[in-house]
């Protein structure tokens, strides 16, 4: 601090201003700009971040964090939760809090009462928190000691906030906010006042055990969202139905793709259209694999227990795994084509000159997941990774992660997804030394610098044998979704006794690349219907065209543009039904079919066809080898 009692707080940019001591952040952000001040809601003080009442007495880097940063939301939104438990508290006399966080675009809250919440108590409390963020009432941070806070919510029948407490330790700091009537116990941080939340839906009403303990009292949770713009608001709203609109599990019965039944809960069924889709996946999964000198296989379903327990699965992911016996020997159903991968290298000698060694393997892999979990293709109990797992010198680890990041950076443009990047580290459960984990844990990110990648790290998220590089995609609705990952491993080499044999003659241990790209190819074929609301481009649809005769005397030219077609490598289908070529298209439209060929007796006397498609509508007539060129140029370079 200076010696005219002002301190200097540095902001990201490195700039520097001067402000006096005992200033609040709040104040800080008025001289930098009104504008700021406005749409400031938290700040982040040597990475700590609090509340804009809080004052500052030394020199200190500062963030200001508004709706755009993800502890900005999320202080938004839980502060929206304490003023939703407040518009409650007013409307439901005696009902008992228990917690109210913020989550991913929203937040809850917990309530015990006697009364059953409807839709239309979320309205009246909808409109109760409207009357309340008008009120603009300021969220007051205070603290008590731990008998005046137990005395304080005993008498308030508050047994929830009471067990907490409790819970806490002895020499806990014990922080609480008030807004108007309403207080509760809180470690913060919360916008200045309620005025700043502007915009807030109430979604919907579930059931949830008390810290999600199924032999503790269900409760009623509410949850809801909240924005500092009603356009925002509306945006949100509109994105959610659209993701109703494009649910895979609706559209794969509709399109006839797959199918989800009692009889396989988890396990999902492909039918003959959804296979095509598969199969074109595969099929272009392999040629680019092929091209970067990977060779594949495939590995047993089922392997003995002493491979897992060797693997480390058997101690660090037993509660995933299926088992059963054979002969009477303990076996598991794979979880992970790893340790199978592993067995085809180790399977005879190799030499330094035959790395790197890339093994790629659509493997099925089955993995215990809790029924409440499961969700379509996005959340199955097994599934088909793509996985590959590359074998190579010390010297090769970049140049060969670079090499996948360039893989992986094809395939998503090739279906038109953004992706962002993060370097996930140790886990707190994790194999090997901490050297080891830092070496990996550098080669990573010296790959992604050398490729000028912006990422961001995920503390603590690594495998538990090594660190690794996630993708995330974000598709048409701005949803993210994790599918590709590049896992850098020292520990399986070494468990596994894998070696090579060196220039100097004597053994050393190979490094080893695990990664994926699809991750699970069936839930990206669930990313992939809901990214193109299942009108897939022509390249995947099961159907590339559907030719349609105007009348049964159109049947005959109209089954030869079939025949020609499908000759040609073209997935066509001729509807020839007696019935109004309106609904017949329309039908064609409802099946997403990319093109729909129709022909009359214009069409049969100049070897034509009147093409329709299906989102720009008609094209006009062309020669049957004019659209046969652009449809096949069309899937031949995979445009989207």
């Amino acid at each position: 601090m200076s010696e005219d009692n002002q301190i200097k707080i540095t902001l990201p940019d490195g700039s520097s201003l001067e402000q006096p001591a005992g200033a609040t952040l709040l104040e800080i952000a008025k001289s930098i700009s009104p504008r700021l001040a406005k749409e400031v809601l938290v700040a982040r003080v040597d990475g700590q971040v609090v509340d804009l009442k809080s004052t500052l007495s030394r020199d200190a880097q500062v963030e200001f964090l508004t709706f755009d940063d993800e502890a900005g939301r999320k202080a938004h939104r839980h502060s929206t939760s304490h003023v939703m438990a407040q518009a409650v508290q007013k409307l439901f006399p005696g009902v008992r809090f228990a917690i109210g966080p913020a989550i991913a675009d929203g937040y809850y809250y917990d309530f015990e009462t006697d009364k059953n919440f409807t839709p239309a108590d979320l309205a009246e409390i909808e409109k109760e928190m409207e009357a309340i963020i008008k009120a603009n009432l300021p969220f007051e941070r205070f603290e008590m000691d731990r008998p005046e806070a137990l005395d304080y919510f005993r008498n308030n029948g508050q047994t929830y906030k009471v067990e907490l407490i409790e819970d806490l330790p002895e020499d806990a700091n014990l922080s609480f906010y008030r807004q108007g009537d309403f207080t509760d116990l809180c470690a913060g941080p919360h916008v200045p006042s309620t005025g700043r939340l502007k915009s807030v839906k109430l979604m919907n009403i579930a059931g949830a055990y008390w810290r999600g303990n199924e032999r503790n009292k269900m409760l009623q949770r509410i949850y809801g969202t909240s924005f500092p713009k009603k356009s925002m608001l509306e945006e949100y709203l509109f994105r959610i139905e659209e993701a109703k609109r494009r649910d895979h599990r609706k559209l794969g019965a509709e399109l006839d793709l797959f199918s989800l039944r009692d009889e396989g809960p988890g396990f999902p069924f492909f039918h003959p259209k959804g296979m095509i889709l598969r199969n074109e996946l595969e099929n272009y999964w392999r040629e680019e694999h092929k091209k970067r000198g990977y060779q594949e296989i495939r590995t047993p379903v089922i392997l003995s227990r002493s491979l897992w327990e060797q693997s480390g699965h058997w101690d660090h992911y037993r509660e995933n795994m299926y088992f059963t016996k054979i002969d009477e020997g303990d076996f598991a159903v794979k979880p992970m084509n790893c340790p199978g991968g592993i067995l085809i290298y180790a399977g005879k000698l190799r030499s330094y000159r035959d790395l790197p060694i890339r093994l790629a393997e659509l493997g099925l892999v089955h993995r215990h997941e809790m029924s409440g979990v499961l969700h379509g293709l996005m959340r199955v109990r097994c599934f088909t990774q793509d996985d590959a797992h590359i074998f190579m010198l010390p010297s090769q680890i970049k140049d060969e992660i670079i090499g996948v990041i360039d893989m992986i950076n094809d395939f998503y443009k090739t279906f038109g997804f953004p992706y962002h990047v993060e370097l996930s580290t140790r886990p707190e459960k994790a194999m090997g030394s901490e050297e080891i984990w830092e070496m990996a844990t550098a080669a990573l990110r010296d790959a992604l610098e050398v490729k000028g990648l912006n990422y961001t790290i995920n503390e603590g998220d690594g495998a538990f044998y090594g660190p690794k590089i996630d993708f995330h995609l974000e598709d048409s609705l701005g949803r993210t979704w994790q599918c590709g990952t590049i896992q850098l491993d020292f520990q399986m080499p070494e468990k596994f006794n894998l070696s090579y044999i060196g220039e100097d003659g004597q053994k050393h241990q190979p490094v080893m690349i695990h990664r994926v790209v699809f991750g699970s190819l069936e839930r990206f074929i669930g990313i992939l219907t809901e990214h193109y609301a299942g009108a897939f481009p022509a390249w995947l649809a099961p159907v590339q065209a559907r030719v349609i005769p105007i009348t049964d005397r159109h049947a005959e030219y109209a089954r030869g543009v079939a025949d020609r077609l499908e000759k040609a490598g073209v997935r066509v289908e001729l509807d020839s039904r007696n019935e109004k070529i309106g609904y017949k298209i329309r039908e064609a439209q409802a099946q997403k079919i990319p093109y729909m060929l129709v022909t009359g007796d214009k069409e049969a006397g100049q070897d034509a066809v009147a093409v329709r498609h299906r989102t720009k509508g008609d094209l006009g007539a062309m020669p049957v080898a004019d659209f046969e060129a652009m449809l096949l140029e069309e899937i031949k370079t995979k445009a989207y």
